[in-house]
C-alpha cells in the first residue's frame, strides 16, 4: 500500500518491495548485457553464452529478473537440478514492484502455458527432471512440446554444475538409507544421459535441450568443472566469490565508518582443525597415509534406538575431548598453561555452538550419536535438545526442516545439535546455525562447501527497537567449521581456493586470497595455530602421494573431444598429421575423426526426424547403434590423448632447470628426447595446444602440485632440493615460490 501511494500506481498481486540492485548485483547485470549485445553486433544470429560464479546468498534469482528486465526479455525459461530452489524464483518474481506484470508459470501452476497473456513478460521454471522426460528414441515428451514452440529471448540454467553437480548430491546422501536416497536423488537418473554428454563429451545445450534462445545464462556457486575446462572464457564470466563477498564488507566498514553495511551480516567463516590423540588414531585409520578415517571412526549398526557405535568407547572419548574434559588433555594443558579451545569447552567458542550442525557419515551413526548423548552420564550434553534429520522418518527433502525449526523456536533461549547424514545439506536457511562439526569423510570440495556453507547465513535483527530503521544488530559475525581429520580438511581448502580461480598463475595466490578471509587454525596435539596458505599447500600436498598425482595427467579434463575442436583438427592437415603420430592412434580404424562428426550428425538428423513423425523400427535400431558407436569412439580417441599427455611429466624429472616453464624446457632444451618419448615433434605438440586439444590451465595445476609434493617431501628429510629456488616452473608459466 505504501508503495502505491509512493509511486502512484496500482501493483498486481504482492509486488511491494522496492529495495535497488547491490553494486555487485547491477555489475553483473551490466558485463552480461554488454557481452550478449557485443556479440550480437559481430554476428545477429549468434547465441551467446554467460556464467554467473556466484556463492549461495549473491541474490541470483532477483539479479536474473533485472538482466531480463534489462534485456527486454519476454520469454525467460528456468531449467533448475535442484527443484526444492523454486520458491526464491517465485518469491522473488511476485514480491518486487520492478517485476509487476510479469507471469510465473511452473508445473505447479494452474495455467495452462499456452494460454497465457502474450503481451506480458512471463517466466517459466521447470526442473530438468520435468524438462528431459525422453521416449524411446531419446526425444522430449510430448507435454512438453509446446517448450519448443516458443522462441525464448533467455534460457537460465540454475545451479550448473551438470557431472559435478550430480557427483556432489550422490556423495552428500551416500549414507541415506537407500529407498530415502532415491527420493533425495529422483532427479539424478535422468541427468545421467546428460552428464556423459555435457561433462565427458562438451555436447552443446541445443542438443539435449532442442529449443531455441537468444541467450543463455549459467548459474553456480562451485562451477569448477565449467571453468577448469575453460568452457567459458574470462570475458563470459561474472565471479563473485565467499571471498569478494568479505572483502567488499570490509572495505564497506573502512570507507564508511559508521554506516549501515549491506554485507555486515554476512559472517565471516573459520576452519579449525584439531589432530586426534594417538590412542584414537590407531582405532580409525586408513588410506596410504594412515589418515584418521572418520567414517570408520563413527560406524555404527542398528536402526533409532537400537543404533550403537563399533568403536563406543572411543567415541565417548571424542565427545570428551570436544568439551574439554578428557583428562590426559586436562593434564597436558595445566603443564603447557593453556588448555586447547575445543569446540565444547573454550568460552570464545561456545556462543557459537548453541546450534550446531553435526554431518556424519549414515542413518545409523546419526542415531547412534543421538542415543549416545542421551545416555545418563552424558549430563553436559542434556542441556542441548538433539535433532536426528536423517532416515526415512526424518521425511523427504523439506520435510526434515519444521522439527528442526521448532527446536531452534527464535534460537535465544534453546540450545539444539542438528544430526544429519546428507539432509538439510542443500538448498535451505536456518539462520542459527553457527558452526558444523564434519565428521564424515568428503571426497571433493564442492561437497565438503555446499555443507560448510549452510552455516555461513546472516543471523541479524533490523531496527532491533523500533526507531531506527537502518539499523541492523547483528547476532552471528563469524561461524566456524570444526575438522577432526586435518590433512583431509586443507586439501579440501586448497583445492577450493584454487578451483574457484584457474587463470590465476600461481594456485598459492588463489589459497592466500581465500585464507585472508577465511582463517585456517590447526590443533596439532599440543598447540593451536594460525597456518598460511604456504602451510596449507604444505600439509594438503605431503597428505598426498606421487601416484595420486600422476592421476592428475590421466584425467579427462586435459583434453578436449567435442566436435568443433575434431573438425579443427580436422580442417589442419598438419594437425591430422601430428595425431596419426601418436602411439596407438592407426589402431582406431581410418578416419576415426570424420565417423564420429558424421556418426554424430546422423543421430542428431534421425532424433529431429523423430519429433515430426515415429520412427520405424530399423530406425530406432540405427539410431541406438549410432549413437552407441560414436560415444565409444569419440570415448577411444579421449583415452588415447589422456594416454599421450601422461608422458609429459616425464620431463619433469629430467631436468635441474627450474626457473624455466616446463614449455621451455621441452623445447628449448630437451627437444629431441621429447621426439623419442613422445613421437610427436615439439611443432607438433604446439599445434595442438593451439587447436585446443590440451588443456593448459589443467596441466600447469598438475606441475603445480608436483612441484610442492615434491619439495615439501624432500624439506621433511632435511634436504633442500634447490637452494635459493625462488620460481617453479609451470607448463606454460613461471610462478613465485613465495
Amino acid at each position: 500500500m505504501l508503495a502505491e501511494i509512493r509511486t502512484g500506481q496500482r501493483f498486481t498481486g504482492t509486488h511491494s518491495e522496492q529495495f535497488q540492485m547491490r553494486r555487485e548485483q547491477a555489475e553483473a547485470v551490466k558485463v552480461t548485457h554488454a557481452y550478449f549485445h557485443s556479440r550480437w553486433e559481430e554476428d545477429m544470429h549468434a547465441v551467446p553464452r554467460f556464467l554467473w560464479n556466484a556463492k549461495m546468498r549473491f541474490g541470483k534469482t532477483f539479479t536474473t529478473y533485472q538482466l531480463a528486465r534489462k534485456l527486454g526479455a519476454k520469454r525467460v525459461l528456468v531449467v533448475t537440478f535442484k527443484p526444492a530452489v523454486e520458491d526464491a524464483w517465485q518469491t522473488d518474481l511476485e514480491g518486487h514492484v520492478d517485476f509487476d506484470g510479469w507471469q510465473y508459470l511452473s508445473r505447479n501452476s494452474d495455467l495452462d502455458p499456452t494460454e497465457i497473456n502474450p503481451r506480458k513478460p512471463v517466466v517459466y521454471f521447470g526442473s530438468f527432471q520435468d524438462l528431459l522426460g525422453r521416449d524411446k528414441t531419446g526425444n522430449i515428451k510430448p507435454k512438453n512440446e509446446w517448450l519448443h514452440t516458443v522462441n525464448w529471448d533467455l534460457v537460465v540454467f540454475d545451479e550448473y554444475h551438470f557431472g559435478a553437480w550430480r557427483d556432489t548430491a550422490k556423495e552428500l546422501f551416500e549414507g541415506e538409507e537407500e529407498a530415502v536416497a532415491k527420493k533425495e536423488l529422483k532427479y539424478v537418473a535422468d541427468l545421467e544421459d546428460v552428464n556423459e554428454d555435457l561433462a565427458v563429451l562438451s555436447e552443446k545445450e541445443v542438443e539435449f535441450l532442442p529449443i531455441t534462445t537468444k541467450a543463455y545464462l549459467y548459474l553456480s556457486g562451485t562451477p569448477f568443472k565449467a571453468l577448469a575446462t575453460g568452457e567459458f572464457i574470462e570475458e563470459q564470466i561474472f565471479n563473485w566469490t565467499y571471498t569478494d563477498e568479505q572483502r567488499a564488507k570490509e572495505n564497506f566498514a573502512a570507507k564508511n565508518p559508521g554506516k549501515w553495511n549491506p554485507y555486515g551480516a554476512l559472517p565471516q567463516m573459520r576452519l579449525l582443525t584439531y589432530q586426534m590423540p594417538d590412542e584414537l588414531l590407531t582405532v580409525a585409520s586408513a588410506g596410504e597415509f594412515d589418515e584418521f578415517d572418520l567414517n570408520e571412526f563413527f560406524g555404527a549398526t542398528g536402526t533409532e534406538k537400537g543404533a550403537q557405535f563399533k568403536h563406543k568407547s572411543d567415541v565417548q572419548k571424542w565427545l570428551d575431548i570436544i568439551r574439554g574434559q578428557y583428562m590426559p588433555k586436562v593434564v597436558e594443558g595445566l603443564k603447557t598453561g593453556s588448555p586447547p579451545p575445543f569446540p565444547y569447552s573454550d568460552v570464545r567458542l561456545l556462543p557459537y555452538l548453541q546450534h550446531s550442525f553435526w554431518f556424519l557419515p549414515n542413518v545409523a551413526a546419526c542415531h547412534a550419536i543421538a542415543n549416545l548423548l542421551a545416555e545418563k552420564h552424558n549430563i553436559f550434553w542434556h542441556e542441548y535438545e538433539v535433532v536426528v534429520a536423517a532416515g526415512a522418518s526424518a521425511g523427504i527433502g523439506l520435510d526434515a526442516l519444521p522439527p528442526v525449526r521448532e527446536a531452534i523456536g527464535s534460537g535465544f533461549d534453546t540450545k539444539t545439535i542438528t544430526l544429519s547424514c546428507g539432509k538439510l545439506t542443500t538448498g535451505i536457511t536456518v539462520p542459527q546455525w553457527s558452526s558444523i562439526l564434519m565428521l564424515r569423510n568428503l571426497k571433493s570440495p564442492e561437497t565438503y562447501f555446499q555443507a560448510a556453507f549452510r552455516v555461513q547465513s546472516p543471523w541479524s535483527i533490523k531496527n532491533p527497537n523500533g526507531d531506527k530503521p537502518n539499523e541492523e544488530e547483528i547476532l552471528k559475525p563469524v561461524c566456524f567449521v570444526f575438522d577432526f581429520a586435518p590433512t583431509r580438511a586443507l586439501r579440501q581448502l586448497s583445492e577450493y581456493g584454487i578451483g574457484l580461480s584457474p587463470n590465476e598463475s600461481n594456485p598459492e595466490n588463489a589459497v592466500r586470497d581465500l585464507v585472508s578471509f577465511l582463517p585456517v587454525l590447526a590443533y596439532d596435539g599440543a598447540n593451536m595455530t594460525q597456518i598460511d596458505a604456504g602451510g596449507i599447500l604444505d600439509i594438503a600436498m605431503a597428505g598426498t602421494s606421487a601416484t595420486l598425482l600422476a592421476r592428475k595427467w590421466e584425467s579427462a579434463l586435459l583434453v578436449n573431444v567435442d566436435n568443433d575442436t575434431l573438425r579443427r583438427v580436422l580442417d589442419s592437415p598438419e594437425a591430422m598429421a601430428a595425431v596419426e603420430r601418436i602411439e596407438g592412434w592407426r589402431s582406431l580404424g581410418d578416419n576415426i575423426i570424420e565417423t564420429i562428426i558424421n556418426k554424430s550428425e546422423k543421430v542428431k538428423e534421425l532424433k529431429n526426424k523423430a519429433k515430426e513423425k515415429e520412427l520405424t523400427d530399423k530406425q530406432t535400431k540405427q539410431l541406438t547403434e549410432e549413437e552407441r558407436e560414436y560415444k565409444s569412439k569419440r570415448k577411444l580417441v579421449q583415452e588415447k590423448l589422456i594416454k599421450f599427455a601422461t608422458r609429459i611429466p616425464a620431463f619433469m624429472y629430467l631436468t635441474d632447470f627450474r626457473e624455466n616453464t616446463l614449455q621451455d624446457v621441452i623445447t628449448k632444451l630437451e627437444p629431441d628426447l621429447f621426439l623419442t618419448v613422445t613421437g610427436l615433434t615439439v611443432k607438433d605438440f604446439h599445434l595442438l595446444v593451439n587447436l585446443k586439444v590440451f588443456n593448459t590451465e589443467q596441466m600447469n595445476q598438475a606441475v603445480f602440485a608436483f612441484r610442492r609434493y615434491e619439495d615439501a617431501s624432500l624439506r621433511y628429510t632435511g634436504i633442500e632440493s634447490h637452494e635459493g629456488l625462488t620460481h617453479y616452473g609451470l607448463y606454460d608459466t613461471v610462478v613465485g615460490r613465495e
